[in-house]
């Protein structure tokens, strides 16, 4: 047995003799090439991701045509975001619990459907009421599935490669958001019911729904952690086609605790540095974040440019999503987790108040598209750093909590953006976002620990 060490870093690695034919002893995934049925697994929670994307930013370009059509004021529209970042709240907060009672597959698929069925519903409907309810759901299964697939993909990947598998899923997921917004372009202005198109595709995601009931395997940690031990071996086997023995793993599993004692035990001596300085990660960095994901539009054609012209420049906007993950990827595991976390803050800033600042339709196409791509690999750092922040018996409890904890402050956000909009205008909103990127990035410098590269059954 080998072992690359390095900055923080344990990786086990099987020697050539333990992979001959026959049992061998490995922990989980780590060490070994991702490839055939085990990639495809990872597919399938891309495609997953790209439905459930499309569900979540879709409002964001529909709600200037929604206003229009329906005659809502600015503040109708931070109503409908914030019962929707409260459903997000509440998914984050159950996600996490309720994929630790009964599986990650069980939850990732009833999240499918939530989200999925909730969205045609809501272009359904003609009631505000009912409109605004169906979409506080589709927040709750847009989240409930991102939390519960982010610790899902930390547990099936290989060590080595963690961080690298989830910048990568997401990305693709995250393609969803220039197509629609390409959809949203060439469908709005054909009537002013045409929005309504756009959340009946979002029903699509049955088809993801489907795919997984049929291909998706349960979570061996999850599996082993719950002492069906036989199971996870035979998932192994079949993602990896070696026969491995997890017996060695088994005999690592930390003692099940309630929910109860993972929430206090993350503000014990042990925890409460690194469970303080995630919460205001999260508090500042994600309310920032959703203001540029989903007022943007808005705020474009409250600065007088036509449906047209905003739509436009969203599409170009959006494509920097995609290229955030993918760039998220590339970079995530460099620095131990906690360096590329600082720069993409610091940049982040940065650009957000030049986009603030600049002035027509072209330089504001241009920076938007910059602080998108910062904006979006800054956060999914953020969420394998969370990962790697708790042992096993912790992560998707405390991961569900910082999301959830995240997303009530971005609803608690959204009533104060048309004020902060009527008193200081368009520079004003991103000179916010600016101050809300940077703050937390001294902290996490000084006393952020460097995570990333470990085994997770390492972390305590």
């Amino acid at each position: 047995m080998q072992y690359l060490q390095g900055d923080s870093i344990t990786c086990v690695i099987d020697s050539k003799a333990e992979r001959q034919e026959g049992r061998f002893s490995n922990n989980y995934f780590d060490g070994l090439p991702v490839r055939g049925v085990h990639r495809l697994l990872f597919f399938l929670i891309m495609a997953a991701y790209f439905f459930e994307q499309f569900d979540n930013w879709n409002f964001g370009f529909i709600a200037p045509a929604l206003s229009k059509s329906w005659g809502l004021a600015p503040t109708d529209i931070a109503t409908i975001l914030f019962w929707y970042f409260i459903g997000m709240t509440s998914g984050g907060f159950l996600g996490g619990i309720v994929s630790d009672l009964i599986g990650r597959r069980k939850t990732f698929l009833a999240s499918i459907i939530v989200f999925s069925v909730s969205s045609i519903i809501t272009g359904y409907t003609d009631n505000f009421v009912v409109f605004t309810l169906f979409r506080a759901l589709t927040g709750f299964g847009v989240f409930c599935m991102m939390v519960t697939s982010q610790a899902y993909i930390a547990e099936m990947a290989p060590c080595e490669t963690r961080g690298m598998w989830q910048g990568r899923v997401a990305a693709i997921g995250f393609c969803a958001v220039p197509v629609v917004a390409l959809i949203c372009r060439l469908v709005i202005p054909m009537s002013e019911e045409a929005w309504r198109y756009i959340f009946y595709a979002g029903g699509i995601g049955l088809v993801a729904f489907a795919l997984g009931l049929k291909y998706l395997k349960e979570s061996p940690r999850w599996l082993v952690a719950h002492g069906r031990i036989e199971e996870a071996e035979e998932v192994v086997a079949a993602l990896t086609g070696k026969d491995i023995d997890l017996s060695a793993a088994a005999a690592q599993v930390q003692p099940k605790i309630s929910v109860l004692e993972v929430l206090t035990g993350m503000f014990t001596r042990k925890y409460l540095g690194r469970t303080c300085l995630l919460m205001l990660l999260f508090v500042c960095i994600t309310p920032a974040g959703f203001l540029l994901t989903t007022w943007t539009t808005q705020l474009l054609k409250m600065l007088g440019f036509t449906v047209e012209e905003t739509l436009t420049a969203m599409t170009v906007i959006s494509i920097g999503v995609p290229v955030g993950c993918f760039i998220n990827s590339l970079v995530s595991d460099l620095g131990g987790r906690k360096i590329p976390i600082v720069v993409l803050g610091c940049v982040a800033a940065v650009f957000a108040f030049v986009f603030g600042s600049v002035k027509g339709l072209v330089l504001l196409t241009l920076f938007g598209f910059i602080v998108t791509v910062v904006n979006m690999a800054v956060n999914f750092s953020l969420f394998s750093y969370t990962a790697e922040s708790y042992p096993t018996r912790m992560r998707n409890t405390a991961t569900g909590f910082h999301n959830g904890l995240a997303r009530l402050s971005v609803s608690a956000s959204q009533p104060l953006i048309p004020m902060i909009h009527q008193a200081y205008g368009f520079l004003g909103i991103f000179t916010s976002v600016a101050v809300l990127f940077f703050l937390p990035m001294i902290p996490l410098l000084l006393w952020g620990k460097r995570t990333g590269g470990k085994s997770l059954e390492e972390i305590e």
